[in-house]
């Protein structure tokens, strides 16, 4: 009798340790799956003032979502460095999600955006509330060979307080398109006469232009 009852005291044990064990790899795992940014670097002007979460109640396409939150004004984004070839164009792509995206000051370009981090260089900054949309990033790597491409809720100029989800990166690098089969036709003059408020103006071309396409790389 008394080791039927001292069996069964272990299976009662044996459940539930078994069951905490469940239920701390659970939290564990939501934990790991809120807070891994697949090797992206968080970086804000005013440490531990925003929040940055994978989200799993607004997703994109069923999936979870990159969030920042800005409870108070502030600058932040993360970022990935990213290798480049020199003096190539380059287009950086995501959807963007907003809400309640307010600037601290009146200057242009704050807001959910893309941007090289240390730069100017930026796409349009998505402000108050917006379903998702796509932005772009277009630039040129000049000299560099290697740059950090941050997603960014707020601006190289100020800060933002709201909330801004990200999903779906992309990063496609630029090749001049020698097809020369075009759609259009026009002529060009090196040099040509105008006039512009009755007053005659030289007009000259000084650059070429190349027509490209972009070649789609993974990003994440």
């Amino acid at each position: 009798m008394e080791q039927n009852q001292t069996r069964k005291k272990h299976k009662i044990s044996y459940y539930l340790s078994l069951a905490f064990l469940l239920v701390g790899l659970y939290f564990a795992y939501e934990f790991y799956q809120q807070s891994n940014f697949h090797d992206f670097i968080r970086s804000e002007t005013n440490l531990y003032t925003s929040h940055f979460k994978r989200d799993k109640e607004v997703t994109y396409q069923g999936k979870r979502t990159y969030k920042i939150e800005n409870p108070e004004y502030n600058d932040a984004m993360f970022y990935k460095k990213v290798k480049v070839e020199k003096n190539q164009p380059y287009k950086v792509s995501c959807m963007v999600k907003t809400n309640n995206v307010q600037a601290k000051e009146e200057i242009t370009g704050l807001g959910a955006q893309i941007s090289i981090e240390g730069t100017t260089e930026r796409s349009v900054a998505i402000a108050k509330t917006q379903d998702w949309q796509k932005i772009e990033l277009i630039f040129n790597s000049k000299n560099r060979e290697e740059i950090n491409i941050g997603f960014r809720l707020g601006g190289y100029l100020g800060e933002v307080k709201g909330e801004a989800w990200f999903a779906e990166f992309s990063i496609e690098e630029g090749i001049p398109e020698k097809n020369s089969n075009w759609k259009f036709g026009c002529f060009i003059y090196r040099t040509t006469d105008v006039t512009i408020n009755q007053k005659r103006v030289q007009l000259e071309v000084t650059r070429k232009r190349c027509k490209r396409h972009y070649q789609y790389h993974s990003f994440i």
